[in-house]
């Protein structure tokens, strides 16, 4: 006897509805993408020297040491220039160290190096803080701000420890 065999027709697959998905969704996902800056700024140790630094009158080696109590702006050759107690708020005082840095700058302006020394202990946001005082100087005339750089080399290291006499 003869079997009858139904013919099967090969199935088509129908992406036309998946295609129509994709070209929708791609580019909600782009318009919604969040884009990051990153801002680096390049920072060195001190270098550990075990020779005599050769001592010069016009050379200025700037150092800013964060204390719990103060801010000791000095020379590292000449000693301290002037030491910035916090205010009535226990907070420190960047806008006058940013003051004392534009005079030592308008004294030294082809030095562009300077040392931040901060206990173990000093908060992320202080550090930030006395770094960009140190670095540059922002004044904003109307709508325009204008950029002074200060001491844009920055180095960071541990501070020294006081000793009980000062």
């Amino acid at each position: 006897m003869r079997v009858r065999r139904l013919k099967k027709e090969v199935a088509h697959l129908e992406v036309t509805a998946f295609i129509n998905l994709i070209v929708v969704l791609v580019p909600f996902l782009l318009s919604t993408a969040v884009f990051t800056r990153l801002a680096v700024l390049d920072l060195s140790l001190p270098a550990q020297s075990s020779s005599v630094e050769q001592l010069k009158v016009e050379d200025l080696k700037l150092e800013v040491i964060i204390r719990p109590a103060s801010l000791d702006v000095g020379d590292r050759i000449g000693g301290l220039i002037q030491s910035i107690p916090k205010d009535a708020q226990g907070q420190y005082d960047v806008a006058a160290l940013s003051s004392l840095v534009q005079q030592i700058k308008a004294k030294f302006p082809d030095k562009t190096n300077a040392t931040i020394l901060a206990q173990p202990d000093t908060p992320y946001d202080v550090l930030v803080q006395v770094m960009d005082a140190v670095r540059e100087h922002t004044t904003a005339a109307g709508p325009k701000v204008t950029h002074h750089e200060l001491f844009p080399e920055i180095s960071i290291g541990d501070a020294p420890v006081r000793t009980a006499a000062r």
